[in-house]
């Protein structure tokens, strides 16, 4: 690696890292809006791959015959910090008249939502492709009235890996939809951005993932470098600009304290997610990118991104 890139890398990690870790806790300060109607429930999965039982928050619809599925993966905490879809947004009253199941799994920090090919110290085993692929789907159609047919969305830290399963598990997700991520792993500043949430605010080991940088499995799993595979897949791919707005929803001082880093960390998403676009016209791959003139990384554009991405994601699953 040359010189130059090692010294952007790691100021591309010095600064993701920066605003990560003092934006955490402002993601946790949106109140959800609760859904008087909507069939709620919370189921635990076992997982064989990882040992354990897994805990999901559910929507379900009250009749109608069967209906799709949509999974929703949360960021770098994986919901195990109460900062989750569920616990931050309005999804209960978004969905309450739609005829989908809405599935949001609590785990998986600092996991990237993938395989692990060892299991970590701190991390321990993580096989969530595995769990989301296989295992979850398994149970939610055993348990609920499903047609079979998934659609998939992931926010800020599984904004890159929600487009990974689906290259990884072809047929699994009709629809994907990837909001304020940064889709890339194969190149310096795609592992800084991950190591910087793997390891220095996961306290993993990278390793233990992909194996050591430069290994076939971290290009592999990069959607930058593998967007051919996508070709097919209905994909909604947003991100705000940095600078804040209504759409984030500022509205106490204690919000605004998360502006900064929040702003710092949106900035990054959107030159990772400018990167996919190019990618995607080279190959001419169709896909809805959506750049808002404004946002920081709050729930508030979070949320907004997954409301406007629902008409493209119902059509591919009929829901």
């Amino acid at each position: 690696m040359r010189q130059g890139e090692i010294m952007k890398a790691r100021r591309f990690t010095a600064r993701l890292t920066m605003a990560v870790a003092m934006a955490a806790g402002f993601l946790g300060l949106s109140t959800p809006t609760a859904s008087a109607d909507s069939v709620v429930s919370r189921i635990d999965v076992y997982s064989p791959s990882m040992d354990r039982w897994i805990a999901n928050d559910v929507i379900s619809p009250a009749g109608g015959g069967p209906a799709p599925t949509f999974y929703l993966l949360t960021g770098v905490g994986g919901g195990e910090d109460g900062i989750s879809w569920f616990n931050n947004t309005g999804v209960r009253d978004f969905f309450d008249d739609k005829h989908v199941n809405v599935v949001m799994p609590v785990g998986g920090k600092f996991s990237m939502y993938t395989d692990w090919n060892a299991d970590d110290p701190v991390l321990g085993r993580n096989k969530w492709q595995t769990y989301l692929t296989k295992e979850l789907p398994a149970a939610v159609n055993a348990r609920y009235n499903t047609t079979g047919v998934n659609a998939l969305g992931g926010v800020s830290m599984a904004g890159g890996p929600v487009l990974d399963l689906a290259i990884q598990s072809p047929g699994t997700y009709r629809a994907v939809g990837s909001y304020s991520g940064c889709p890339r792993a194969g190149d310096p500043l795609g592992q800084a951005a991950v190591r910087s949430m793997v390891e220095i605010l996961g306290g993993g080991n990278a390793a233990n993932m992909w194996g050591p940088w430069g290994s076939p499995q971290w290009a592999a799993h990069d959607p930058l470098i593998n967007a051919e595979k996508l070709r097919g897949t209905a994909l909604f791919i947003s991100t705000g600009n940095g600078l804040p707005g209504p759409v984030d929803g500022i509205n106490s001082l204690a919000m605004a304290a998360g502006v900064v880093p929040g702003a710092v960390l949106e900035g990054i998403t959107n030159m990772c997610t400018a990167a996919l676009q190019g990618r995607f016209g080279q190959l001419g791959i169709p896909a809805t990118f959506s750049f808002r003139p404004e946002g920081t990384h709050t729930w508030g554009l979070f949320e907004a991104d997954m409301r406007a991405s629902w008409p493209m994601i119902a059509g591919a699953i009929g829901a």
